[in-house]
This record gives structure tokens, sequence and C-alpha cells, in this order.
């Protein structure tokens, strides 16, 4: 229904923002988002391989390698209150050809080129 209301809308597109309610949704999600005809874009790989537009976000092999890198620190002593609040270096964009197409959507040549991921 929230879906139908926003196509009456007739937004431009439609961002996803990644929580876990919502991640553990991205296939009903993008099938929606597919259905009424609303381009989106989320953080998660997930959401694009369910059908999803497009996704932005950070990459989760880096931030577990990370996390990994922390425990090894606290296991050796160091104070977790020691340690110094690290952000995602690494970020990953993924673009579903198929998804653009059946909006109508050509992806730009330079896009596709600085995607990490194509799905056609």
């Amino acid at each position: 229904m929230i879906f139908a209301n926003l196509a009456q809308l007739r937004p431009g597109a439609l961002v996803i923002s990644s929580d876990g309610f919502l991640i553990s949704r991205n296939e009903q999600l993008a099938t929606l988002a597919v259905r009424h005809a609303l381009p989106a874009i989320s953080q998660e790989r997930s959401f694009v391989a369910a059908g999803g537009l497009m996704s932005y976000g950070r990459s989760l092999p880096e931030t577990y390698r990370q996390a990994g890198i922390y425990t090894g620190r606290i296991l050796k002593g160091e104070k977790p209150a020691d340690l110094p609040v690290v952000q995602p270096t690494k970020f990953e964009l993924m673009i579903n050809l198929k998804t653009a197409r059946a909006f109508g959507l050509e992806v730009p040549p330079t896009l596709l080129a600085r995607a990490d991921e194509v799905i056609e």
C-alpha cells in the first residue's frame, strides 16, 4: 500500500535506508520498487542482487576485516576505550542493468566503469 501511494506521488527515486528491518526485506522492497516503477537505491549489495536498481555503501568484507583487527588489539590487551573510532574507507557501487532497462533508464558509461559490480 505504501508503494502504491508513493507511485501516485511520482517521486523521481527512492532511497532505502540501511537498518536491520529493511535489510531483512531487501527482496520484497526490490520487487515492490520495480512493480511500481520506482528507481531505488540502498546501501546494501543484497538489495541490487534482489532486483533493486543500485547500491552504494561500505564494503562489508572490509568492515569485517576492521572488526577483526580491533578484536585482535583488544585480545592483546588494549583497552577498547583507548582505540580510535574507525569509519569505513572503502565503498562499493553496484548497478543492476536489467532493472535500469526495465525502467527505461540509460546508465552513463562513466558510471558503469566506476561500478564495482554490474548485474546484466
